[in-house]
């Protein structure tokens, strides 16, 4: 007698496309591995051997989605445009779209997480960080070389922008009264003009 044949598990990106997926339309607290195994046509236990834990699998989302985003952010960044107009896109792709964004969603969870990481998550967690942080030095460097910006510390403005976008983007996706997104972007947008504007030239002495 013939034996079973078994249906392939599919690649591992389509699970973790699914599964962010299930985090935009549903909620993170329905992303079960049960849940997730029936949309892709997997065994829990199967997923389970695949990624070990489900917080391995919420931080390999996490990576996926942070790699399309980079490559994004990557093309955003290049573009032939004003260093401040740039500067403007960044900022717009690292705050949530909104109250529940997914990507953000994931991340909040997968910091509430960390507690019980091992170093090897932490490590992966700090190179998700490092790449925006390196992008925003460069462009910080950039804008300033061509005049566009003051003189800053670049690597010190990063850390201290991308703190306040931090704290900004858990009002916008946590959804508190009066933190709406485009609110957050004024504000951010007036930090910018105050710290990065360059000095207007003194009017000659008459």
């Amino acid at each position: 007698m013939a034996g079973v044949r078994r249906r392939p598990a599919p690649p591992r990106e389509d699970v973790l496309a699914t599964a962010m997926a299930m985090i935009a339309e549903r909620g993170l607290e329905k992303l079960t591995m049960a849940a997730l195994g029936r949309e892709v046509g997997m065994s829990s236990g199967h997923l389970l051997y695949y990624f070990g834990s489900k917080d391995e699998l919420l931080l390999r989302t996490l990576e996926w989605s942070e790699g399309r985003l980079g490559v994004e952010r990557g093309r955003l960044l290049t573009r032939a445009a004003p260093a401040r107009e740039r500067l403007a896109a960044y900022v717009d792709l690292y705050l949530p779209d909104g109250h529940r964004d997914p990507h953000w969603t994931l991340w909040l969870e997968v910091w509430n997480r960390s507690g019980n990481a091992d170093d090897a998550a932490h490590e992966r967690q700090a190179a998700i960080e490092g790449a925006w942080h390196r992008d925003l030095v460069a462009l910080l460097t950039e804008g300033m070389a061509d005049g566009a910006f003051r003189p800053v510390d670049a690597d010190r403005f990063a850390t201290r922008l991308r703190a306040l976008l931090d704290g900004f983007s858990l009002h916008v996706a946590l959804g508190p009264r009066g933190t709406d997104r485009t609110r957050i972007l004024g504000h951010v947008r007036e930090f910018l003009d105050a710290s990065l504007s360059p000095p207007r030239p003194h009017p000659p002495a008459s």
